[in-house]
């Protein structure tokens, strides 16, 4: 089967999952919060609506539309004046890179993000070229769970990789994804696609809004929390709680985070 009619197939099952459980019998958008209940990965061919008790809540663009637009808003102003003060950096990182390894500066990564629409984040490279060919070779490694890989001394970072992922550098390029409407300065991050296809269905509230540079797991630790659960609560706790007045405090605690790598892998 080729690539692309795996990714097809891949995409064709989440958006069929999100349609049973993000929206009533009258199409509106709503998100399970049932937590605890559901165990294992979820079923695509038992789901129906009409199986679906739990309690739903609005996503967060619906339960607060005007701090959604000034949240928006928001995002043009800071990721466009990011963007502009950090030419210099970003530019002398993308030399670093292509004199420390051979491959791409920049790399694209398929992602899910809000209510299951794909896009591309992109990402300054901080592995070798092939490292998602060698990542099957390492997964005995893994110190956390399936839906997660971290390891400690991952052999697939490069000299540069191990300084830009320290400082959250190699994250900035996200900064169009911001620009461009399709990440948030403060979400949830957005998973991979086969990710999502492990969830539960307590886990899809983190498509419930838009997905983020940074939230809650990067002030509360990053890289030290090893549980993809904690991680869950950590962002239905920003969902259930958003206004535009965590995300403001949110920016501010990540700051001094990110320049004393604390957590950092």
């Amino acid at each position: 089967m080729s690539t692309k009619t795996l990714q097809s197939n891949t995409r064709k099952k989440i958006y069929t999952l999100l349609s049973l459980c993000l929206t009533d019998e009258e199409n509106n958008l709503l998100f399970p919060f049932d937590g605890a209940s559901d165990k294992g990965e979820v079923s695509f061919n038992n789901l129906s609506p009409h199986k679906q008790k739990q309690k739903k809540e609005p996503a967060v663009p619906q339960a607060r539309p005007f701090q959604w637009r000034c949240k928006r808003l928001l995002d043009i102003m800071l990721s466009g004046i990011g963007l502009l003060m950090l030419c210099p950096l970003l530019l002398i990182v993308m030399i670093l890179i292509k004199v420390d390894s051979s491959g791409p500066c920049l790399i694209r990564q398929r992602r899910i993000g809000y209510l299951g629409k794909e896009f591309y984040m992109y990402k300054f490279r901080s592995m070798v070229n092939n490292a998602d060919q060698r990542l099957q070779h390492l997964k005995h490694h893994n110190e956390t769970n399936a839906l997660m890989f971290k390891m400690k001394h991952d052999p697939r970072i490069t000299r540069v990789g191990k300084w830009i992922r320290r400082y959250s550098i190699d994250e900035l390029p996200q900064l169009l994804n911001v620009l461009k409407g399709e990440m948030s300065l403060v979400g949830p991050r957005p998973p991979l696609p086969h990710e999502v296809l492990q969830y539960r269905k307590s886990d899809l509230k983190r498509l419930a809004t838009i997905p983020g540079l940074t939230c809650y797991w990067q002030i509360s630790g990053r890289s030290e929390i090893k549980d993809f659960q904690k991680v869950v609560q950590l962002d239905e706790h920003y969902i259930r709680h958003w206004s535009l007045w965590t995300d403001l405090q949110i920016l501010f605690k990540t700051v001094p985070v990110v320049i004393s790598a604390k957590g950092a892998s």
